[in-house]
């Protein structure tokens, strides 16, 4: 028989619903693209997308320490599984918005 977690199940239900209303909210404001957000540029990016980044990048967050089971790892392990994610992602987002950004500038 599997150990029961000292929590019990209570916390992987609460995680799920967190992940849910912040999936449940990235749809809401795909579909509604609030003007505020549409209008308005932030490091040459519409704040739309900044949130859609950043809501991104907490489910990531959440379903790699939780599901994932690092919360409960060492501390070098953790920074070496979140490090890549925090540093890489954030980089490869850039460039594409660098090089997206170049590319409609040439071809307009």
């Amino acid at each position: 028989m599997a150990d029961e977690h000292p929590k019990g199940t209570w916390w992987i239900w609460s995680i799920f619903w967190l992940l849910l209303i912040v999936t449940a909210a990235e749809v809401a404001l795909g579909i509604w693209q609030p003007d505020l957000m549409m209008k308005n540029f932030f490091l040459g990016m519409k704040l739309l997308n900044w949130t859609f980044i950043i809501m991104t990048l907490a489910k990531a967050y959440y379903i790699v320490t939780v599901f994932m089971h690092v919360k409960y790892e060492s501390r070098p392990l953790k920074l070496a599984l979140t490090l890549p994610m925090v540093i890489l992602i954030p980089y490869l987002t850039f460039i594409l918005l660098v090089e997206g950004g170049y590319l409609h500038s040439v071809l307009s």
